[in-house]
């Protein structure tokens, strides 16, 4: 079996069965500090499955992704969310699906989210790590620490396979790839 996929953009609805986007935009700012300092305040929760768990802050470093690329295996989270934030001015891919058991093409959405756009993904959304598209990137990541294995993964039979894209017709304004 062959599938492609192709990126649409990263909105809030669209994305809204795997996670929350993070971004400034669509709520209105408190003003803080003086009124020096707008505050987006509760833009997503972080999940965490216990209450000895805790949110941890990092920073990944992502490699660029060649295109087109053959996509064999996703991870979930099953006690945590995962909050990907771009540091380094760079448009990247989000390739998701919802929390099924068995994973199969047909459930696979693929996202292009711009530079100013962070995603969270909801405990248990089946994602593929990180898709950087053109040069390292770095990514602050919120993720979750405790006990247990938080990363499961699934990996697609070697007759199946699904590739990627980052090329679309459909860019919002100001969001072509780069």
């Amino acid at each position: 079996m062959q599938y492609t996929l192709s990126p649409k953009p990263l909105t809030p609805k669209a994305f809204a069965p795997f996670g929350d986007v993070v971004q400034r935009s669509g709520k209105p700012p408190i003003m803080i500090n003086d009124n020096n300092t707008e505050r987006y305040d509760s833009l997503a929760k972080v999940q965490l499955d216990q209450s000895s768990d805790t949110a941890v802050i990092n920073i990944f470093r992502a490699q660029p992704r060649a295109m087109p690329m053959r996509i064999r295996m996703m991870e979930r989270h099953p006690f945590g969310s995962q909050s990907f934030h771009p540091l380094s001015g760079e448009d990247y891919l989000i390739l998701v699906a919802e929390a099924h058991d068995s994973l199969s093409p047909e459930h696979l959405h693929l996202f292009l989210a711009t530079a100013d756009q962070g995603i969270n993904y909801h405990k248990n959304t089946w994602h593929h790590p990180i898709l950087g598209l053109n040069k390292v990137c770095d990514f602050l990541v919120i993720d979750r620490k405790g006990s247990g294995h938080n990363c499961e993964e699934f990996f697609f039979n070697d007759d199946v396979h699904i590739q990627i894209t980052h090329r679309t017709e459909t860019y919002s304004e100001g969001a072509a790839p780069c």
